[in-house]
């Protein structure tokens, strides 16, 4: 498996210079604003989202400014969605640091969202992005619909194998799709849109998935179980496979523990052996793979370059990684 550094380097530069003008995008004439925009940028992620947009510019065509634009358009969204969510969810950190709400309260976190959102719509307009605009909306609109689909039905730990692959589509996957058709359209490639958007789509499920195995922390690879899903009711994919296939005795205790004792260290690690032993690791890796196998099947008629070789590195990351 390729290393993060080296599916970067066909994009090295493309990547300092997008930093570079994401900080611009950034700016504001409020000290209080910059001064939170400052510390997000200095605490932020691997940035597979802008990674996936450059990786599918180049494997595609050839780059521009509007690929640049493309970029930040998809990261001050998933940046003010971030800072949303910490409020929805009352957390208090983020990647190991403290949230905006945990260190600012939550109504100017959520004025951060906002801001971050405006520029997006501004953004947009100044450099007549009207097509990436719409792109970047569409994921705004599945965003909200699936964390509010997956609220929905959480209450009444209801959640079919078809729901938990729509709520994970909008939540998740829409945002990488969004990356991957973005990518195509910046660089004037209409005609592989759609195929970019599903490739994407099918990254994102997968990433998602793998996310929801490290819940339960399979052994030799990922560690100690946090079960942090369990203790905040949500039907993940390994839980929604084992009530479905287990015993009626099985399946009765995992609803006790989801409904009544998930704020019970002992009783989450039951509710964790009891997935585990009823296959729903196993059954989650299966799915995730498959959708591997079909991303990467999308790209068969694309011709051979570094950008393409590190972009099947980057799937090939998301369902291997360990954290």
């Amino acid at each position: 498996m390729l290393t993060v550094k080296e599916m970067m380097k066909p994009i090295e530069s493309e990547m300092s210079e997008f930093e570079v003008r994401f900080r611009q995008s950034m700016k504001s004439k409020v000290p209080l604003l910059d001064k939170i925009t400052h510390y997000i940028i200095r605490r932020k992620g691997k940035q597979m989202r802008p990674m996936f947009i450059f990786l599918t510019a180049k494997m595609l065509g050839t780059m521009n400014d509007r690929v640049y634009d493309a970029a930040s358009l998809v990261e001050l969204l998933h940046t003010a969605t971030l800072v949303h969510d910490d409020v929805v969810d009352d957390a208090n950190e983020r990647r190991g640091f403290f949230s905006i709400n945990a260190l600012w309260k939550n109504k100017i976190a959520v004025l951060v969202g906002d801001f971050m959102l405006s520029k997006v719509l501004l953004l947009s307009i100044e450099k007549n992005n009207l097509r990436l605009l719409e792109i970047v909306a569409r994921a705004v609109r599945e965003m909200s619909e699936g964390e509010l689909l997956q609220i929905e039905k959480a209450r009444k730990l209801d959640i079919t194998e078809e729901i938990y692959f729509e709520v994970i589509r909008q939540k998740t996957a829409s945002l990488i799709a969004t990356c991957c058709e973005g990518g195509a359209v910046a660089v004037d490639r209409e005609d592989m849109a759609p195929t970019m958007r599903q490739f994407g789509e099918l990254v994102g499920l997968a990433f998602q998935i793998k996310d929801d195995i490290f819940d339960y922390g399979t052994p030799g690879n990922i560690g100690k179980p946090t079960g942090i899903d369990i203790r905040e009711r949500k039907m993940t994919l390994p839980l929604i496979y084992a009530l479905n296939t287990a015993s009626i005795e099985v399946r009765r205790e995992l609803i006790n523990i989801i409904k009544n004792k998930n704020e019970d260290p002992t009783y989450v690690n039951r509710a964790i052996e009891l997935v585990i032993a009823n296959g729903g690791i196993e059954y989650a890796h299966g799915k995730m793979m498959e959708l591997k196998s079909q991303a990467l099947a999308l790209l068969t008629e694309i011709p051979d370059s570094d950008a393409k070789r590190s972009i099947i590195g980057l799937v090939e990351y998301t369902t291997l990684r360990e954290k």
